[in-house]
């Protein structure tokens, strides 16, 4: 009997036990689903918002090159037109040089000449008294006159005389127009006559002095 009693008391034990325990079949944990349901949708959404995001940066990129490629036809519209003022302002410069150039080779001589007209009038007077009067010796001495101011304005303006009578010739300054036999040994190889004078033009030699040389 006693046997029998404690397998009943068994029994009852291991009956609170079973009902104390919870059954874990009847609660419903969270699964994690692994299959491709709400993942392939939600991949398809960052898909979409990729590609709208591409559309945006090359929307954007392509207005940069727009307002690039406007700005660069700007700045070549600006300096095709400096360009063309340019040519034109040097065309004109160019223009306006030679035409000065021109007329100051015209006119080069102008103050010269300007200096040199009250020459002229003296010899206009003294051809009108030559014409009037009977005393030569006044008219030689107003001609020599003029002559030594025709020749200091000369001085004045660069011109001097090459020396050449009883000189040694020199074909940098003197041509020979003829030559003449001499007696006289110290004037072999020298100028012994002049028949035109050649002069100088600051250190230029101008015109060369004509010139008849002893041998």
């Amino acid at each position: 009997m006693m046997v029998k009693k404690k397998r009943a008391d068994k029994e009852e034990a291991s009956q609170e036990n079973h009902t104390e325990t919870p059954d874990y079949e009847e609660y419903n944990y969270p699964v994690r689903n692994s299959g491709n349901g709400d993942s392939e949708d939600n991949a398809e959404v960052n898909n979409d918002d990729n590609l709208i995001k591409d559309e945006g940066s090359e929307t954007v990129s392509s207005d940069k090159v727009v307002d690039r490629e406007k700005e660069l036809q700007e700045k070549l519209a600006e300096i095709q037109d400096k360009y063309i003022r340019l040519s034109a302002e040097f065309d004109n410069y160019r223009k306006r040089t030679l035409r000065e150039k021109m007329e100051l080779s015209k006119y080069a001589s102008k103050d010269v000449l300007l200096k040199l007209l009250p020459v002229m009038d003296d010899f206009d007077r003294a051809v009108s008294n030559m014409e009037s009067s009977e005393d030569y010796t006044a008219i030689k001495n107003g001609v020599d006159l003029i002559y030594v101011k025709l020749s200091d304005f000369l001085k004045q303006n660069g011109l001097r005389e090459i020396d050449a009578l009883n000189c040694p010739f020199n074909v940098d300054l003197h041509d020979a127009v003829a030559k003449v036999a001499v007696d006289e040994e110290d004037k072999k190889g020298k100028i012994i006559d002049v028949i035109l004078k050649g002069y100088y033009l600051q250190d230029k030699v101008i015109r060369h002095a004509k010139v008849v040389v002893g041998e």
